[in-house]
Formats: C-alpha cells, structure tokens, sequence
C-alpha cells in the first residue's frame, strides 16, 4: 500500500533555515494544517498550493508517495 510522505518539505525547511510555524505564518495556513502534515495525513490541494508559493517550489519538491511497509507486513500477516 502506497502513503504519501511530506519528508521532502520537512528537508527543505532545515534547508532554508526555517521552522514550521514560520512556514504557518508565512503561507497563511493553519496549525492544524501543519499538524496533519506531521503525520502525513490528507491535506487539500490549496493548502500545498501555499507552501510551493511561499517556498517557491513544485508539489513534487514537497512531498512523494512512499511504500508503507507497516500496513503491507499487517496485510501479508492476513
């Protein structure tokens, strides 16, 4: 089963010396937003929209769709 993963966003933020809640302020989107995306979970299409803005970068440079090894060992155990 496939998850999407948000690593690449939180690697580029270390990269721009930045923190997430100055990435809030500075693309207008709520804690909450930010929260969910800590735990790599399902996050409108406006709300990326905002952070490539702000970061200046593609949806792709943000986030990718990853393996989640977890929930297939759970599947194959059934």
């Amino acid at each position: 089963m496939m998850r999407i993963s948000y690593n690449k966003l939180w690697k580029m933020l270390i990269d721009k010396d930045m923190t997430k809640m100055e990435l809030k302020d500075a693309a207008g989107i709520s804690a909450a937003s930010i929260a969910k995306l800590g735990k790599g979970g399902n996050i409108t299409t406006d709300v990326l929209l905002k952070i490539c803005e702000t970061l200046d970068c593609k949806v792709e440079d943000i986030m990718e769709t990853v393996e989640d090894k977890g929930k297939a060992q759970k599947t194959d155990a059934n």
